[in-house]
């Protein structure tokens, strides 16, 4: 008898390899005996999208758009599988992707990715600050920041899957860098940041922090007309790009260094948060009220600041469009900053505007063309330029008292308009609703409670609002949210292919109540606590 092969003993008691996964830098993987070999671009790409949403369930179809920028093959399905097969065998027996309806997930421990770690250890500084541990939090940001190696995906630069990303990754960069800065200012070590300081204004003429760092580490340095010129360059910079004022904690470091503030070389003075801004862009002078009815009151929670500009198509219109601005800004309360300027490519310009400032909601209203069969132009470059979360007003019905309803469905965008519902439940203590789908027996379909019981825990755990389930056939939906305050509902995953969906079409043409469509922005939401900012991505989601 033929004996078995039996694999020989120190094989099967080997040490498990621990792959370290990295896009702090160039896309690498690492084992214990040094980088892996990856296949051609197409299987790092997977590899790169699957590692962007670790953990998470990443769909087939979102892999082939991405991997086909929009325009995949007929054969996009088995291209896709063909991925993931040699993937898997390039990492070897240790690769955790899993089959997951209706995609994949890369299952890897939080500390074998670089962003995770990076996280990690921000999340702790952020702590240790606020605790008063300001060489704790130095040490453990520098820790931090030496785990990149240089532009994050630097090897994906051009690749359209991954410019958000990239430019998301990089604002993490910078916040942990500012919260560095910050660190060191509370040590005393002015002198010593002043010089990178000056590198990082002149690098981001427009991220008022560093501005604000600066202006304090010349003045504590007893280089106070530095300081004041500083401001002044800062406010001509943000005057010349978009007609806004600087923010109002940039303008009182300034009076306090013109009246020679003694609190200002107090090295425990903590820099102020910057306010976290709604930003209103309505296209005309007519459409303004019904947008600052819902951003007003976001606005007024605390730590945040509401921002209106109006991007016009001509110099003839931007006169009284500057003059209609400010006589509404100073009839609201609390006051907020105004701008308008000449633009020819006006979704970029906004998405522009929203990446200069700390923004966490995007509003604007529909233009036309929105609830036909495709996303116009300048709606889908605020889409896809815009860090924050968009808001689009939709539909002419002006609404009930019936709560804020959310027809939830668990996608990313769903999740998205989910927050803000919750966002403007706290703020005007609305009801909150989620709308389900009953069961489908013949589809094999169960009803959508258990899914709105998540998302309803999530919600109170959060933002501590309750909300109401509501489970309705599909074709009953109009019927549902007649009477509602307000609706808001995620765009469709598929924008690029299939415009804003067939159910958003019907809510935006046929709903009495006005209509939110919400599109996920790259930063964490409004809800999203303050140290969120250092998340490469945040959701209520469990």
């Amino acid at each position: 008898m033929k004996q078995a092969a039996t694999e020989p003993l120190s094989s099967r008691y080997r040490p498990r390899e621990v792959l370290q996964f990295r896009i702090l830098g160039p896309l690498e993987v690492v084992g214990d005996h040094g980088p892996l070999h990856l296949g051609g671009p197409k299987q790092r790409a997977t590899l790169a999208i699957l590692l962007l949403s670790v953990n998470r369930v990443v769909s087939v179809d979102r892999l082939a758009d991405d991997l086909y920028s929009g325009a995949a093959p007929v054969t996009a399905v088995t291209q896709v599988q063909r991925q993931i097969s040699e993937l898997r065998k390039a990492l070897g027996t240790e690769s955790t992707i899993d089959t997951r309806p209706p995609g994949y997930v890369l299952r890897v421990a939080p500390e074998q990715v670089d962003l995770r770690r990076f996280e990690r250890l921000a999340e702790e500084a952020d702590r240790a600050l606020s605790q008063t541990q300001a060489r704790l939090a130095a040490d453990l940001l520098r820790e931090a920041l030496d785990l990149w190696r240089g532009e994050a995906l630097a090897d994906f630069t051009y690749e359209p899957f991954a410019r958000s990303a990239i430019e998301r990754l990089e604002e993490l960069r910078l916040a942990a860098l500012e919260q560095r800065i910050e660190a060191d200012l509370q040590l005393g070590r002015h002198a010593g940041v002043t010089a990178e300081l000056e590198q990082l204004v002149a690098e981001h003429p427009l991220r008022e922090r560093f501005c604000r760092q600066l202006m304090l580490a010349l003045h504590r340095s007893g280089r106070q007309a530095e300081a004041l010129k500083v401001y002044g360059e800062a406010r001509e910079n943000l005057v010349e790009e978009f007609g806004l004022e600087p923010s109002t904690g940039l303008r009182e470091l300034e009076r306090a260094i013109l009246a020679q503030d003694p609190a200002l070389d107090a090295t425990e003075l903590a820099a102020a948060a910057p306010e976290r801004v709604v930003l209103v862009l309505p296209s005309a002078e007519d459409r303004l009220d019904r947008l600052l009815a819902i951003a007003e009151p976001l606005a007024a929670l605390p730590g945040r600041e509401l921002m209106i500009a109006r991007l016009v198509g001509n110099e003839g219109e931007l006169g009284p469009a500057v003059a209609a601005l400010s006589a509404r800004r100073r009839a609201l309360a609390p006051a907020a900053r105004s701008a308008a300027f000449t633009t020819l490519e006006p979704g970029r310009d906004a998405a522009r505007l929203a990446v200069a400032h700390d923004v966490d909601l995007v509003l604007v209203d529909a233009p036309v063309g929105v609830d036909d069969d495709r996303v116009p132009d300048e709606l889908a470059n605020l889409f896809e330029g815009a860090p924050a979360d968009v808001a689009v007003l939709a539909g002419s019905g002006r609404g009930g008292g019936g709560g804020i309803l959310v027809p939830f469905g668990g996608d990313d965008h769903d999740w998205a308009a989910l927050e803000l519902g919750a966002w403007l439940s706290l703020a005007t203590q609305a009801r909150l609703k989620l709308v389900g789908t009953k069961a489908a027996p013949e589809r094999g379909r169960r009803d959508a409670s258990r899914l709105l019981a998540d998302a309803s825990l999530a919600v109170q755990r959060v933002a501590g609002v309750d909300s109401e389930p509501l489970l309705v056939e599909p074709t009953e939906l109009l019927a549902a949210v007649e009477g509602a305050t307000l609706v808001a509902i995620g765009i469709s995953p598929r924008w690029r292919r299939e415009g804003i969906g067939e159910t958003r079409r019907e809510l935006v043409r046929g709903a009495a109540a006005p209509t939110l469509l919400v599109h996920r922005g790259r930063r964490p939401s409004g809800l999203a606590p303050r140290e969120g900012r250092t998340r490469f991505s945040w959701s209520i989601e469990p």
